[in-house]
């Protein structure tokens, strides 16, 4: 079961249709879905997890802790939309491209795939495209 929650003053559009999407990312990994929760926040909630959970005392976009048993995922997605809103601008993309790609970023991690080295990153950023095209097949 995938469940969105909010922190900060925002609201996802298009709940059951990412719902199905992240879905079927998961079924197309061979992985079976578990409860995932997302949590959309900002920099200052996001930053603190960093902090006491992870000892980095740095601003990042997400966070996920991985509770999945085998094939099966679980797990805890916080997001910040601060970070995803200044990241898209950097980048020139819309906003709502760049907060997909993050949500299917933290599934992806979940499947067992790596971005610490540059080889994991290429077939992350490879993973991201290829479940991002198939987003306009549910919205």
């Amino acid at each position: 079961m995938i469940s969105f929650n909010f922190e900060t003053n925002f609201q996802l559009k298009n709940q059951k249709e990412l719902s199905s999407w992240i879905t079927e990312t998961i079924t197309s990994e061979a992985c079976k879905e578990g409860e995932i929760n997302y949590v959309f926040c900002d920099d200052e909630y996001l930053h603190k997890l960093n902090v006491e959970f992870l000892q980095h005392d740095t601003l990042t976009d997400i966070i996920s802790f991985d509770y999945s048993v085998g094939k099966e995922l679980h797990g805890d997605v916080f997001i910040s939309i601060e970070r995803v809103k200044e990241n898209s601008e950097e980048l020139g993309v819309d906003f709502n491209t760049e907060l997909h790609r993050v949500m299917i970023h933290g599934i992806l991690h979940y499947c067992g795939y790596k971005d610490k080295e540059e080889a994991d990153k290429t077939e992350m950023r490879q993973k991201e495209d290829v479940y991002l095209s198939r987003l306009t097949e549910f919205l």
